[in-house]
């Protein structure tokens, strides 16, 4: 056991018992104050924990890190230190914070805690590039079902590699950002020729992404039994959709203005230290994939991924409850596949795992789903309803692995839908 993640642990902070972010959890961000600039940060409870200052007053002095690596405005210097300094540093956090600390730290809360309401939370790295996947198998098989043959739903690729496309880094955004609903063409029903205005069809979709934590060299590969080794952590990944759209540009090479308009990620990154006790199996792969891709124990992840929809002055409703662990293709796959031929990664690259849905119809992580291509319509608390997303709807996913008491949460990945420009 990581002795950061022991499930009897408490903190001198108070933490509420349905909080996100226990002394167990110590996940990694940026933030920054009206009186100072972005810098990197911590979270227990709700108090965010500036490391900068821990630093400064010698708590990290016995580990080797240049004070200015927690000045930076993403969290891309620290993440390239490496895991065997980066995993010193949360354990540090742990005893520095433990309720039976023997560090004499709580005369300095004042100079580095902070409320979490009295921050500003900003986008945690720097993305060089960013990945989209195709890998939850429900999600596939839905989408086969309702654009093509429902017999023969998934393309014959789809079996026996990770689907994936190069998306725009440039758009991905923290949470809070509110969106414009994108313009672009599309062909309307029985129509000859396309039109031009607002998408119609606007769609979240629930995905995690996780961030590369070691650089590569172009031409080298990373085998599926290492790739956990380059991956630091994982955010909740809301990759905005306009459907309408996507119908009708992605023919012959994939989405481009459907997708490439925003994408939302939670602000904080969970390592992958504190998600190793929700390790479970992953779903059977059959036919067998290629030895490359062969991989064997628990390399999926225990998440429960929620969505809620919060029309404008309106209590938010529960709209579908997925997990991860039902991905067909897992991170190490992906990584393995992603590389195999060369293609160089470097640290903060972001990696999306596709929509997540499961095996019902409240686990689609979609609307296009969930409505079943606008057949079907989702109720709402307030006895409205909705196919698609309306303007100054706000679309919020949640996140959480829960085990032995330990609840371990990405806190809020939200999004507010604005009229298009």
């Amino acid at each position: 056991m990581i002795d950061a993640n022991n499930p009897n642990l408490s903190s001198w902070i108070q933490v509420d018992p349905h909080s996100d972010f226990p002394i167990q959890n110590i996940p990694f961000g940026i933030f920054s104050t009206e009186d100072q600039a972005p810098g990197v940060a911590t979270i227990i409870g709700n108090q965010v924990v500036d490391l900068q200052i821990i630093h400064r007053l010698g708590f990290f002095s016995d580990i080797n890190i240049q004070e200015d690596v927690f000045k930076q405005p993403s969290l891309n210097r620290f993440i390239a230190l490496g895991k065997e300094i980066t995993a010193k540093v949360r354990q540090r956090i742990s005893e520095l914070f433990r309720s039976d600390t023997t560090w004499d730290i709580r005369n300095y809360a004042a100079q580095f805690l902070f409320n979490v309401e009295s921050v500003k939370l900003h986008l945690p790295v720097q993305v060089g590039d960013y990945t989209d996947f195709y890998s939850s198998k429900e999600h596939a098989t839905n989408v086969g079902t309702m654009f093509r043959d429902p017999d023969n739903a998934l393309l014959p690729n789809w079996l026996h590699l990770p689907v994936g496309y190069h998306g725009r880094a440039s758009s991905i955004v923290p949470s809070g950002t509110a969106i414009h609903r994108p313009k672009g063409q599309t062909m309307p029903d029985g129509a000859t020729s396309p039109v031009f205005g607002p998408s119609r069809l606007l769609d979240f979709e629930l995905e995690m992404a996780f961030v590369i934590g070691r650089n590569t060299h172009l031409g080298e590969s990373i085998p599926v039994n290492e790739a956990e080794d380059y991956i630091f952590g994982l955010t909740l990944f809301n990759d905005w959709s306009a459907r309408d759209i996507q119908k009708w540009e992605y023919v012959p090479l994939g989405p481009f203005l459907a997708k490439n308009f925003a994408s939302t990620v939670s602000p904080w990154i969970i390592t992958l230290d504190a998600l190793k006790p929700f390790k479970v199996q992953g779903p059977q792969q059959s036919p067998q994939v290629l030895p490359y891709l062969q991989s064997s124990g628990k390399l999926n992840y225990d998440i429960n991924l929620e969505v809620f929809l919060k029309p404008e002055d309106q209590e938010p409703t529960k709209i579908c409850h997925s997990n991860f662990k039902y991905m067909y293709w897992n991170m190490s796959q992906q990584l393995a596949h992603h590389t195999v031929n060369g293609c160089n990664v470097h640290v903060g690259d972001m990696m999306a795992s596709g929509t997540i849905s499961g095996p019902t119809a409240d686990s689609y992580g979609s609307m296009l789903e969930l409505s079943w291509k606008g057949t079907k319509a989702i109720p709402l608390q307030n006895g409205g309803e909705r196919k698609f997303i309306q303007d100054g709807d706000t679309i919020m996913l949640r996140g959480y692995a829960e085990k032995e008491g330990v609840r371990i949460g990405f806190g809020p990945c939200d999004g507010l839908i604005l009229p298009a420009h």
